[in-house]
């Protein structure tokens, strides 16, 4: 009796610890002062907790699982930098954690984000450059490095890129959008960084958070930003949290699920998010199943998830000087929970974007999703977020550089994209790509032909909205997604490593064909740093006749004039249907080549086959 009466002593003193405090540390004069700490620990929820220097809680919130109490503070009411979280057993103090409550820099309320003045340009950190072979593998992670297996871990990271900033900034890029740079401790197939295992700490195999910190100054340095991918919808099942839930309904879980957490997998059908025919029964499959097995679905609807969602974004905005979010799978979410999570992240930051990923092939459906939707006001919702990324022009451009045309085939088919544009309720804060990570590699879908990719390139660099480019892609990279799966679209920068054969970072030593692709690519980019037209000019445009698409951007001060002609034949074609647009305009300089145009609607112009023509107008 008494060995029991001591191992059952020894054992509460043992696990009665803190373990685990998220956030670690917070700032004093956020604009919502009220912080929610989690604290963790084996059975800490059946000790005492106080905090030191008489600070008082607002409230100690315990749930199902013993192993967490949450803090609520009201940090305006704190008057010192330091406090202790005490663990108590009786008048016991067993454990301690020190909080810092830190202060905040300069302006951090108004900082700058990225708007349709910017390029940003997309990096996988594991496939981009290995800046430090000391970190490809770590012991406290479970995959390690492996070059030679397409799916492996690579060993990119920070390091790697921020020795190649120079190389970003002279491409003419302003801002930089990693995939999921936080740890991600799955098994296998982690280097994509979408199954977060810890959201407050940066994947070892990367570096470190002050690595992270580091990037982002450097780039402050050069007029650049930082783009923080950011997943609201699910984690990795090696999550920390997942493994040792909170509360059941942390996560959803189907009782007619599989395993452990009940798991079944999502239909993928987001549009149940609007549709007033839609079964329940979709649309809770839509919404609450898995993307994967190893990814549960959170609970964005359980109040203590969405707190948890909302500080760690506002934590990272902060304590990395970020410039800009992007969401994964945003539809995916419950929408009323992410209206308020947004609305939070904004109210914090007036001037801070976020970019949501709304892969739906509809303008109607995508528009739904930028704050302020007319469409939305439909059924009453406004989602607060800012931005959205135009997968309509996405879908459509390559189809219309390939297709014969038609009455709806062909280069009709921008036209048509762009002829939605009144259903976004600000168009000139959307994105605007023709390929990502997740996306055949657009090299590869016209068989490195670049004239498909200068027309492309020139056409997303001059309408309106926010161009993004993927890494790789202005050297002519390729990857050949139907064959070699998601691990083929992202290979690996040639010169990243030092063992490559080829550097293509140095213009110096890039190929014939790469610096084909690099020199195009620059020029451009760099020109549209200045051009306040293109940014938030207005578009006026014609539609397409022999495959030649003819658009204007303008303001009171200045006017661009593109064409894009998809013939494999040199095209020749009078200016006066242009009239309304060329009222005034004597000459034309194209912006690549220097080439001087004599423009008037008494004249014609001809352009190279499968070419484009920006045309600065006088």
């Amino acid at each position: 009796m008494k060995k029991t009466l001591l191992f059952l002593l020894i054992s509460t003193f043992t696990f009665a610890q803190i373990q685990r405090v998220e956030p670690a540390f917070w700032w004093k004069g956020m604009k919502n002062p009220e912080l929610q700490i989690l604290v963790y620990g084996k059975n800490i929820a059946n000790q005492t907790i106080e905090l030191s220097n008489g600070i008082q809680v607002k409230e100690f919130k315990k749930v199902e699982n013993p192993n967490y109490v949450f803090i609520t503070l009201n940090t305006d009411e704190i008057t010192v930098p330091k406090f202790k979280i005490n663990l108590k057993n009786g008048k016991k103090l067993v454990n301690s954690f020190d909080y810092e409550l830190k202060q905040r820099n300069p302006n951090s309320a108004s900082r700058n984000s990225f708007t349709s003045k910017d390029v940003m340009y997309l990096i996988m950190p594991d496939r981009f450059a290995n800046g430090d072979y000391s970190n490809d593998s770590q012991p406290n992670l479970t995959e390690k490095a492996n070059r030679n297996l397409p799916s492996g871990r690579h060993g990119g990271d920070l390091r790697g890129i921020i020795k190649n900033l120079d190389y970003l900034q002279n491409l003419g890029v302003t801002a930089l959008w990693l995939t999921p740079a936080n740890e991600d401790n799955e098994k296998q197939t982690s280097y994509h960084g979408y199954a977060q295992t810890d959201l407050y700490k940066i994947d070892g195999r990367y570096g470190t958070n002050e690595e992270y910190l580091e990037l982002s100054r450097e780039l402050q340095k050069r007029g650049m930003m930082l783009i923080q991918d950011y997943v609201t919808n699910h984690w990795g099942i090696s999550h920390w949290l997942i493994q040792d839930l909170p509360t059941k309904d942390w996560i959803h879980q189907f009782s007619d699920g599989e395993g452990k957490y009940g798991f079944k997998r999502s239909n993928y059908r987001t549009t149940s998010q609007f549709d007033t025919n839609v079964a329940e029964i979709d649309k809770k499959e839509a919404l609450n199943g898995w993307f994967d097995t190893t990814m549960p679905d959170l609970n964005q609807s359980n109040p203590l998830v969405l707190k948890y969602l909302t500080q760690n974004a506002i934590w990272w905005i902060e304590y990395a000087e970020l410039g800009g979010l992007r969401v994964d799978t945003y539809p995916y979410n419950d929408k009323e929970a992410m209206s308020k999570w947004a609305k939070a992240i904004t109210d914090e930051y007036p001037n801070f974007n976020i970019v949501g990923e709304a892969w739906m092939y509809s303008p109607a459906h995508i528009s739904y999703w930028q704050k302020n939707s007319k469409i939305g006001e439909i059924d009453g919702y406004n989602s607060n977020l800012p931005s959205v990324m135009d997968f309509t022009l996405y879908t459509d451009l390559p189809h219309a550089l390939k297709e014969e045309e038609s009455w709806d085939k062909g280069m009709i088919k921008i036209y048509n994209s762009f002829g939605n544009d009144f259903l976004y309720p600000d168009i000139n804060n959307i994105l605007v790509f023709f390929e990502n990570h997740d996306t055949e590699r657009f090299n590869e879908i016209f068989n490195g032909d670049s004239r498909y990719y200068k027309m492309a390139l020139t056409l997303i660099s001059t309408v309106r909205g926010i161009p993004q480019i993927y890494y790789g892609s202005e050297i002519g990279m390729r990857g050949d997604k139907n064959k070699g799966g998601d691990a083929d679209i992202r290979r690996d920068f040639p010169g990243g490593w030092k063992e490559d054969k080829q550097n293509a970072f140095n213009i110096q030593t890039q190929t014939k064909e790469q610096k084909e692709f690099y020199d195009f690519t620059q020029k451009i980019l760099n020109w549209r740093k200045g051009k306040e037209l293109i940014h938030t000019g207005k578009t006026k445009h014609y539609m397409p006749k022999e495959k030649v698409y003819v658009y204007f951007r303008y303001n009171e001060k200045e006017k661009v004039m593109v064409v894009l002609n998809n013939n494999e034949k040199e095209q020749t074609f009078d200016l006066n249907r242009f009239s309304e647009s060329l009222n005034g305009v004597s000459k034309g300089k194209d912006v690549v080549s220097g080439k001087k145009f004599s423009i008037s609607t008494q004249n014609k112009l001809t352009i190279a086959p499968k070419s484009s023509l920006i045309l600065e107008l006088e």
